[in-house]
């Protein structure tokens, strides 16, 4: 008998799924072999004699520092995986809400769909995790966005990277859709906007905008369209505008809509029906530590 397309496809993401963690785990060993090659090329260059937790394995290292150059003497990590193509192929995002939406979600992630190029907007049903994200899967999207509610307030924001995460967990809050914006909101451009990351130092908030730059394609350098990210005190701050140029010197900002606050509460290194997978970050805002650290 034939195999069934479904099942070809199921053995094809275990597969991968498999060389995913494999190639994961074995990041741990290079970085242990990264640090004392740095070590043994900072001690060359300075003319310094070997420090001695590195005499021993200098011979077998030796000749991997002298064949690395800029590109290669600095060991990939699981994120080069999964992002290794943005830039180079314009992503696919899906847009979708949770079940049964009510009117307002339906409008905010109607102008979700607007704000990301090149993003379909599927209505839910009683589709349920899993089957989402193989439909997605099969439909070769690279980003999946969820849009979440309580009582009619939009409250949860989740982007899963296909095909094998990373799945990002955000709150929303303060919200405001175009139409409530006071004064009102300018025409929305199709064009591809340019993605400003404010305030994301940290290689937790390198990895937040990441995910979130990789949602949108790269943009002409003439566009007039204009996305904000702007961390403070790990709150995310969403901001869409048109700008213009009436003078040579001057510049006049003019807001699109809609705005809303963000806040990330966990990372999954896998894809959002994975309830295995391993998480990357949980925020845990019951420590005592908690009020003084800036993780983003």
């Amino acid at each position: 008998m034939p195999v069934s397309s479904d099942a070809a496809s199921r053995r094809r993401q275990t597969r991968l799924r498999r060389e995913y963690i494999y190639r994961k785990t074995l990041e741990g060993r290079e970085k242990v072999a990264y640090e004392q090659k740095r070590i043994i090329r900072e001690a060359l260059a300075e003319g310094k004699p070997l420090p001695t937790e590195v005499r021993a394995t200098y011979d077998a290292l030796r000749g991997e520092v002298d064949a690395e150059d800029i590109t290669t003497e600095k060991p990939k990590s699981h994120v080069d995986n999964e992002y290794g193509d943005a830039g180079l192929l314009e992503p696919r995002v899906c847009v979708t809400t949770s079940r049964d939406p009510s009117s307002r979600l339906k409008q905010f992630v109607k102008e979700v769909k607007l704000l990301v190029p090149n993003s379909v907007r599927i209505n839910r049903g009683n589709n349920r995790v899993d089957e989402l994200m193989e439909s997605c899967r099969q439909s070769e999207f690279t980003d999946v966005i969820i849009v979440q509610e309580t009582r009619g307030e939009p409250d949860g924001l989740v982007v899963c990277h296909l095909p094998m995460g990373p799945t990002a967990f955000f709150s929303l809050s303060n919200s405001v859709l175009r139409h409530d914006l006071d004064p009102p909101a300018a025409p929305m451009s199709e064009a591809v906007p340019h993605i400003i990351l404010h305030n994301f130092n940290t290689e937790l908030g390198k990895r937040v905008g990441n995910i979130l730059k990789c949602l949108f394609p790269v943009p002409r350098h003439d566009t007039k369209r204009v996305i904000t990210f702007a961390n403070n005190n790990d709150f995310i701050s969403f901001r869409h505008h048109m700008y213009s140029k009436p003078a040579h010197d001057s510049v006049t900002l003019h807001e699109v809509g809609p705005r809303f606050e963000m806040r990330l509460y966990q990372i999954r290194l896998g894809t959002l029906e994975q309830k295995e997978a391993d998480n990357e970050y949980v925020l845990r805002p019951y420590q005592n530590t908690a009020a003084k650290r800036q993780l983003l």
